[in-house]
């Protein structure tokens, strides 16, 4: 049997399929959720749960074990050892002998108690920093491995569509570059381990209905290529992912876990995708519950094995006897079964199952070491953005100062953290069990930071809620205050149970609650005040950028994780020099969404609409305490092939006081194309680290794909015609500019053609 996008199996495999019965067959292509009952961590995950027990279920063997870390808090070592023993007795108590995989979650650190919990991926963004994303992922990926989990189900490439969406707090960024380099660098990570990541949501998923959970997507052919298929394919043929999950998605009316043209003909014919496909939870039973497309959990099954989703996750609700009826009343071919087979065996293979000294011995672990924490440190400073400051900022004398610490989130160390941290994905549903690692709030850590301060802190108000019974004692504090720091924002939490998260979709872009009355109220004091915000989305916050109640300064943190208290509390004191940028737009509101930079030139604000919808700060924007210049942008030839990469050059000087990390932004425009094109689109970005006065010469080699797009026939392509360049600090500042001819035929787009800039930092003088 031939078996499109993976090579031939090995002998190994197809004589262990031979041996196979069709029980046998199917039990490899499910996963058994062993801590499910009463737990609710996946969407409907009460009313999807089996009743199937656990030893009946293994009988022929498993494909996945679910989640036996991240359902529940257990003790790492315990379940280690009995994971150990499950091994074993699939070893040797099975007529087959196949050990289960075992995966994870794992997108802010391995999802399990006691273990490190990292920045969300919108700081990961923020950070602009792919060789410290792929740091992360790898000491994520050894703690998997040392506990014997084999996959993890990370990273999130959708790419940020509308703020409104609760899942935002999981996704990197509204560029799709930006994405695809940083879940690439995060899938090179994890799989150096020896852990097999995980893309998703395969694809569509972050484009839904007025961003609401679940809802359908309407995005057409141009922008799904363009737009949310890049960073799919980088982390693909460039990072050599080994899984990908479907989105929950139907776009134009057909559910993505349906369709074989994504999966069979997309994925594996033209990306040369070779791994295993698994469904997001309860994917494949929800094409007859939720979307109506199959008569039944059978057909269900059928539509998505057809579609080449190979393995049903959590549990197997279709791919077992619903499926198991249809091929043995001959309705369903079991061609398609053994396809899913041979992929998932050969997975197997490929992490060592198969291997006849096969055996898991668990292995002490930290969970949450001290290279754990430098990595959760490094990428929680490098993701803060300063984002206005009037000269407040930062905190550095006098020493003894009178500090007044208010808002919902400056003492709340859960703030911190994403959904999908273990703390807000899984102990939310076990109060007063302790978090298990150390993560000062931004209260504790200022104390720590500046430790000659007189420090009062006062809540203010919840999160959300309209209860404002405790304004006026944070009126009263910020009044004895010389400096008022308002900590405010959201608390990510699943289905309802918070603010932002899965399931918890927005139909505004306002602070949650009274928390701007809050903050208000501490600026009308005549107190400095700063404003740091936790959270994980964009909110419409003009008022506090500009305005008659505008704090001094504002901090933007999307979820820093363990160490992001302290991380904050540096950049409040200058131990730290912001240098994260805006992921994505500041919006204007919710009524301007969907919003992306990358907009044609009619989709922003112009003089034949009433309704503005720039945003309040552009994508790219941060401040730092230092100031650079961007200078003498060139490329080496101004006329350059369609077919060919070209150079450009610009000068970056450090001319403020201090030293600082620059993130340089190299952004075009496509002049005049056969469709509309962005006013603005990031061609490339390069960190730099600068002395005063310093400066130096970066330089961005630019392949073809870069300036790429799918044209009327849906062709990826580079047309002839000029390209306008600039570099700035944000895709609004051109502050320095240059121009290319593209000559010759239009070019169209090969899987041979580089996806990624390369680029090269040349030192300079120091002035």
């Amino acid at each position: 049997m031939v078996i499109s996008g993976m090579p031939e199996p090995s002998d190994r495999v197809r004589e262990l399929h031979a041996r196979m019965t069709l029980e046998e067959k199917l039990a490899q292509l499910v996963g058994f959720w062993v801590d499910q009952g009463g737990e609710v961590v996946a969407p409907m995950a009460d009313e999807m749960a089996t009743s199937n027990k656990y030893e009946e279920a293994t009988r022929h063997g498993i494909g996945h074990l679910t989640r036996v870390y991240g359902t529940r808090p257990v003790d790492a070592a315990e379940r280690a050892a009995w994971l150990a023993g499950e091994q074993h007795r699939l070893r040797t108590q099975t007529r087959l002998g196949i050990p289960a995989l075992v995966h994870e979650e794992c997108l802010t650190g391995l999802a399990a108690w006691k273990a490190a919990t990292f920045p969300t991926p919108l700081a990961w963004g923020a950070a602009f920093d792919e060789g410290l994303v792929e740091q992360m992922g790898r000491v994520i990926g050894e703690s998997m491995r040392s506990l014997g989990i084999h996959q993890g189900l990370a990273p999130v490439l959708d790419v940020v569509r509308d703020p409104r969406w609760g899942r935002v707090d999981e996704c990197i960024s509204e560029d799709p570059y930006v994405v695809g380099m940083l879940g690439t660098a995060y899938v090179r990570g994890l799989q150096s381990a020896g852990v097999h990541a995980t893309l998703k949501h395969f694809v569509g998923y972050s484009a839904s209905q007025a961003g609401r959970n679940h809802a359908p997507v309407h995005a057409g052919s141009r922008e799904i290529a363009d737009v949310l298929l890049p960073p799919f394919e980088m982390a693909v043929r460039d990072g050599g992912v080994r899984s990908v999950m479907n989105s929950y998605a139907e776009i134009d009316g057909v559910p993505v876990a349906a369709d074989p043209s994504y999966f069979e003909q997309l994925l594996r014919q033209e990306w040369g995708f070779d791994g295993v496909v698994v469904s997001d939870y309860f994917a494949v039973a929800f094409l007859h519950r939720m979307h109506g497309v199959a008569a039944s959990k059978g057909q269900a099954a059928e539509l998505a094995l057809t579609a080449g989703i190979d393995v049903e996750l959590p549990t197997g609700d279709a791919y077992l006897e619903p499926l198991e009826e249809r091929v043995r009343a001959g309705v369903t071919d079991e061609q398609i079964v053994d396809r899913a087979v041979l992929r998932v065996l050969a997975q197997k293979e490929e992490l060592g199952l198969l291997e006849e000294d096969f055996v898991f011995v668990p292995e002490p672990v930290d969970l949450d070491s001290p290279a754990h924490r430098d990595v959760a440190r490094r990428l929680a400073e490098k993701s803060v953005v300063l984002l206005a400051n009037d000269g407040t900022l930062p905190l550095t004398a006098p020493a003894e100062r009178r500090i007044a610490v208010i808002g919902p989130n400056a003492e709340s160390a859960e703030a911190l953290m994403g959904c999908y941290s273990f703390a807000n994905h899984v102990l939310a549903n076990h109060p007063g069990t302790p978090l298990g690692f150390e993560i000062p709030s931004v209260a504790e850590a200022l104390r720590g930071e500046l430790r000659s301060a007189r420090i009062t802190t006062v809540r203010g108000s919840d999160v959300d809620g309209d209860d404002r019974s405790g304004i006026a004692d944070a009126v009263a504090a910020a009044g004895d205050a010389e400096v008022a720091i308002v900590v405010a924002g959201d608390r990510a939490g699943l289905f309802g149970r918070g603010t932002v998260g899965e399931g918890n979709d927005s139909e505004t872009l306002e602070l949650p609650g009274v928390q701007r009355e809050l903050v208000e109220r501490v600026v009308a004091t005549g107190t400095p005040v700063v404003l740091v915000l936790l959270t994980g989305r964009p909110y419409a916050i003009d008022w506090a950028v500009s305005g008659d109640f505008a704090p001094a300064a504002v901090v933007q943190a999307f979820f820093p994780g363990e160490e992001g208290g302290a991380a904050i509390a540096g950049v409040l004191s200058g131990r730290v020099n912001p240098s994260g940028r805006l992921p994505v737009s500041l919006p204007r509101s919710a009524g301007a969404q969907p919003y992306s930079y990358l907009h044609p030139r009619l989709g922003g604000t112009t003089d034949i609409t009433s309704a503005a919808s720039d945003p309040v700060l552009p994508f790219g924007h941060g401040l730092s305490y230092t100031t650079f210049e961007h200078s003498a942008l060139s490329v080496d030839d101004a006329v350059v092939m369609s077919d060919a990469p070209f150079t450009a050059r610009v000068m970056v000087r450090n001319t403020g006081s201090v030293r600082g990390s620059d993130v340089v932004q190299l952004y075009a425009h496509d002049e005049h194309a056969s469709v509309t094109r962005p006013v603005a689109q990031l061609v490339a970005y390069a960190r730099v680290d600068l002395d005063p006065g310093e400066a130096v010469e970066v330089s961005f080699r630019v392949p073809p794909t870069r300036l790429a797009f799918s044209d009327r026939q849906l062709r990826k392509v580079v047309e002839p015609g000029r390209i306008h360049l600039w570099v700035g600090a944000s895709c609004a500042d051109r502050e320095t500019e240059a121009s290319i001819e593209l000559t010759g035929e239009t070019y169209e787009i090969t899987s041979d053609d580089e996806r990624v800039v390369r680029t090269e930092v040349t030192s300079g003088a120091v002035v």
